[in-house]
This record gives C-alpha cells, sequence and structure tokens, in this order.
C-alpha cells in the first residue's frame, strides 16, 4: 500500500469508526442531524477530526471513484444498526431522503482537484447505484406487505414502488456491488419476513374465498356476511386471474400432470448417458408442449426456440450430458426468453410470449425451466430486476404486461419453492 492508499485508507477508518460509536449510544434523530451538518450543509459539524477526515477524503484524486462507497457503507452502518431495533426502522427511510436536500450544483468542465468538493460528491452519491439501491430498501421498509397489497394503488405511481411487494428481486435490487455480508445478511432476513407474509396473506385469502363460495351455495348473502369479513387479495391480478395462475401453477397442466411432476419426469429421464444435443431435443419438446397456442408456436416461437438450443454450446454436442451442460443451457434459455444485459436490455422475445400467451402461461414455460434446474432460480430472479430497473419509472399503468409478469412469479416461486399450500385447488 503506497502512502497515499495508506493515508485515505485511514481517513475513511476514522470516518467508520465515528459512525460505529455514535451509532451505539445517540438516538436516530440526533445521528441524522449529524449527517445533515456533515454530509449536506457541509460546514459546522462539531467534531473537527472528522470534518478534516472527509475534506481530505473529497480532495483526494480518486474521490470521484471512491466517495460514492465511503458514503454507502457510512448510511450502512446506521441503518444496520436500527434494522435489529423495531422502534428505530423508521428512521431508516429518513435518513435516506435526507440526501434529497443536497443543494444540485452544476459543473462546468473543470476538472481539477478543487472541483472534487464535498456538495459535488454528494449529488454524484445521489445519482449512483448505491444511493438507487437504498432509496429502494426506503420503500420496502416504509410499506408493511398489508399496504402494499392494496391494489387499488394510484396506477399512475412508478413501477419502482412496487417493489416491496417482489421479495425475489430483493437481492438484486437491493444490493449494490460493495454491499458488505452483515447488508446481505439484513436484506435476506427481510426477504424472508416479506416472502413469508406474502405467503400467510395469499393462504388466508384463497381459504377465504373457497369458504366464501362454500357459504354462498348454502346461506343467503346477508346471512354469510356476518360470518365471513373480508380479506384483501395480496395481489395485483383480479381474483379470476389469481385462480387462473394458482391453478396453472399447482394443478394439472398437460392431462393429469402439475408442472412439477412434468419436471420430475423429464429430470428422470435426463441421463448422463445421453448426448448433449440429445438432451437439448428432450428439452425443446419438454419446453414446447406448454406453448398451447398452437398457431403462435408453429408460425413463429418454436422454430426461434429450436435455433436457440441448437446454437448454445454446438461444440458440445457430442459430449455426455451431465449438469454443467444443464445449468449453462438453463441459464441461456432464461437469457434468451426474458432478457441477456442490462446495458441494453433486449427483451422483445419476452414481450411477444406475453402478448401472445399472456403472462400466466409465459411464467409457466419459465418455471418448467427453474423446476428442472434449480440453480438457475437466482438467475431468472436476476434477469426480472433487469426488466424492473429498466422500466423503474415508467408508471404502472405503461406498463401493465410487465406487473401481470412480476405478480405471476411470485405466485409461482411461492407455491412451487415457498411454504404456501394451496394445493386444494387442483
Amino acid at each position: 500500500m503506497n502512502d497515499y492508499n495508506r493515508q485515505s485508507h485511514e481517513e475513511e477508518q476514522l470516518l467508520y469508526k465515528h459512525w460505529l460509536e455514535l451509532v451505539q449510544r445517540e438516538q436516530p434523530a440526533e445521528l441524522i442531524s449529524r449527517f445533515r451538518t456533515l454530509f449536506v450543509q457541509g460546514t459546522g459539524y462539531p467534531d473537527r477530526s472528522i470534518a478534516d477526515a472527509l475534506e481530505k477524503i473529497a480532495r483526494s484524486e480518486h474521490a470521484e471513484q471512491e466517495f460514492k462507497y465511503i458514503l454507502n457503507r457510512c448510511c450502512h452502518i446506521l441503518i444496520n444498526r436500527w434494522q435489529t431495533y423495531p422502534s428505530k426502522q423508521a428512521a431508516i427511510p429518513e435518513l435516506i431522503a435526507l440526501f434529497e436536500e443536497a443543494p444540485k450544483i452544476l459543473f462546468g468542465y473543470n476538472r481539477s482537484r478543487a472541483t472534487h468538493s464535498i456538495p459535488k460528491l454528494v449529488n454524484q452519491f445521489t445519482e449512483s447505484e448505491q444511493y438507487l439501491t437504498l432509496k429502494r430498501l426506503a420503500k420496502v421498509i416504509t410499506h408493511s406487505n398489508e399496504d402494499s397489497s392494496n391494489s387499488k394503488t394510484p396506477a399512475t405511481l412508478a413501477l419502482g414502488t412496487l417493489i416491496p411487494r417482489y421479495p425475489y428481486l430483493y437481492k438484486h435490487c437491493l444490493l449494490s456491488d460493495d454491499s458488505t455480508y452483515e447488508q446481505q445478511k439484513i436484506i435476506k432476513k427481510i426477504q424472508a419476513q416479506k416472502q413469508q407474509q406474502f405467503e400467510i396473506n395469499l393462504s388466508q385469502y384463497v381459504a377465504h374465498q373457497v369458504r366464501k363460495a362454500q357459504t354462498a351455495r348454502r346461506e343467503t348473502s346477508i346471512s354469510f356476511g356476518r360470518f365471513i369479513q373480508p380479506i384483501k387479495n395480496p395481489t395485483l391480478l383480479s381474483d379470476p386471474e389469481l385462480f387462473f395462475a394458482l391453478k396453472q401453477f399447482v394443478g394439472k397442466v398437460e392431462g393429469a400432470d402439475t408442472y412439477r411432476q412434468l419436471a420430475g419426469r423429464f429430470t428422470a429421464n435426463a441421463s448422463t448417458h445421453q448426448s448433449y444435443r440429445s438432451f437439448k431435443d428432450d428439452l425443446y419438446e419438454y419446453l414446447i408442449s406448454s406453448v398451447t397456442d398452437e398457431r403462435y408456436g408453429k408460425r413463429l416461437f418454436n422454430e426461434k426456440l429450436y435455433k436457440q438450443l441448437q446454437n448454445t454450446l454446438p461444440h458440445s454436442d457430442d459430449q455426455k450430458f451431465n449438469e454443467f451442460l444443464m445449468i449453462r443451457t438453463c441459464s441461456q434459455l432464461l437469457n434468451f426468453l426474458v432478457v441477456e444485459s442490462p446495458v441494453r436490455p433486449n427483451h422483445f422475445v419476452f414481450i411477444d410470449l406475453i402478448s401472445n400467451l399472456g403472462p400466466t402461461q409465459t411464467t409457466g414455460l419459465l418455471l418448467k425451466i427453474v423446476l428442472i434446474c434449480g440453480k438457475v432460480k437466482p438467475y431468472l430472479e436476476k434477469r426480472l430486476a433487469i426488466l424492473f430497473g429498466h422500466y423503474e419509472l415508467s408508471t404502472r399503468e405503461g406498463v401493465v404486461w410487465l406487473v401481470k409478469a412480476l405478480e405471476n412469479v411470485n405466485l409461482a416461486l411461492s407455491t412451487n419453492f415457498g411454504k404456501v399450500d394451496v394445493s386444494f385447488l387442483r
């Protein structure tokens, strides 16, 4: 470590130690006030040694690259502590919103070291991936599952406001490249809590609707109203859409088989003695059996899918099929079916599938893939997180197709990989 890096490291550690000590003895309101003074106002911080350390960091030649990570770490020192105390969790969105107060300062093309001021660096932080993940976290903490499950929320709001609804996106939307192990643990805990609450809400709602239907057949609507309290639909789907999706994801879809049974039979038949080429042929047949619109399949999709599989690792066609080839094939299939790169998110195939098959059967196609290769489930979640990020600022009414797809995936993953049991709908 050279002299510059050693000095920079020392200033960073001084900042981290400062917040680690303060978060153990001061209340959130005091700490937020300190953050405002040090990072937003930039003057008058009571501890001169900390203000000096921050100014040295801001003047360093690597400030524009490193400052966002340093400030993100400072934020998470407080967030990590507050998250363990329910009474302090409300302070987290307040801390994150604090940076919106930072004055938007316009800078010219002067790239001298003098331009590396704290206000400019804080401005840049508010445009960073780190701050975006913090804002998403604030939405998740602010909205309980009950609040966010209200289907009457305005369709004119941005898609990004729906992030609390989709725990399967949290790992990819609430963490950034520099997230620490502790941050990952906290997000995993929040994800588990939100997922559990959704599954409870879903189970209760489905049981309520079934009970309601049974009671309505026996009793008058007046007596029914006295006995069963209404429960909200925890999804943004209508009741017919919800029950159609549930019956698809847990019920019989091809003959007497569920998606899970079809996947079990396929994996049992996928012998390690067969060639990779033969496996791809079987995989093609397994997938196209879900394309119920024969005209769409025969006209366009089936041929595209076949070519995609033929062009996947063709140099391995004569090799024996193995798990590595399974994972690579399924991950590349998800690239093809959903989206590949976050830089240029081409997702025409996904939109085309939803337009022709609908969001439920399109989700069923994706479910078939993750059921035969569970290791690509996080990969599917990442593909959907890319789309969520791409459309995050769009209004919900402008991307209804994506909202319905996200809702269907939530149901598919919850019923096949979660603990919710709605098998009685079969």
